[in-house]
């Protein structure tokens, strides 16, 4: 794992902990990869809470709630998918204040003019007084599977930590 990932997973957690928040995560592409950064972390069981990989359709439909049709429509590298496993995941874990979620294509196949190799689309929710509040951004990543993947895993872990106040 990259320094930066690990550093970047330690801000997160010293920002959950200073707001008593609980981290879950799901994970396609990333593989795990994610909540390995996370875990890697001293101290991270008081602000982990778990995390899924979600690698198939089936397996974001059944443990993540994603809708069939939006798989079906958008496809699973899709803004619709991120944003509806970030939502899955704070109705699976109750006790999640913020999730994080990856889909994306690594490569080195399965990309398309419009779906190139080294997308990714994150999603984001974060329960909050007046609901939750989902947020999806992607980007396209250079380099081989492993460099996609790790700069994935380091973008999600800055972004969250941009999220929370």
């Amino acid at each position: 794992m990259q320094n930066d990932a690990r550093a970047r997973a330690a801000q997160l957690g010293q920002l959950l902990l200073a707001r008593q928040g609980w981290l879950a995560t799901a994970e396609s592409c990333t593989g795990g990869l994610l909540s390995g950064a996370v875990t890697a972390v001293p101290g991270s069981s008081g602000w982990f809470d778990q995390g899924w990989v979600t690698y198939s359709n089936m397996a974001k439909h059944a443990q993540l709630g994603v809708a069939r049709e939006t798989l079906d429509e958008f496809g699973a590298v899709s803004e619709e998918v991120a944003r509806q496993m970030a939502a899955g995941v704070l109705a699976m874990a109750p006790r999640a204040t913020l999730a994080l979620t990856t889909t994306g294509i690594a490569g080195p196949g399965g990309g398309t003019a419009n779906k190139p190799v080294g997308l990714v689309w994150f999603g984001f929710a974060q329960r909050a007084p007046s609901g939750v509040i989902v947020h999806a951004t992607s980007q396209i990543f250079k380099g081989d599977r492993d460099a996609v993947r790790e700069a994935s895993v380091a973008f999600s872990l800055q972004f969250a930590c941009n999220l929370l106040p």
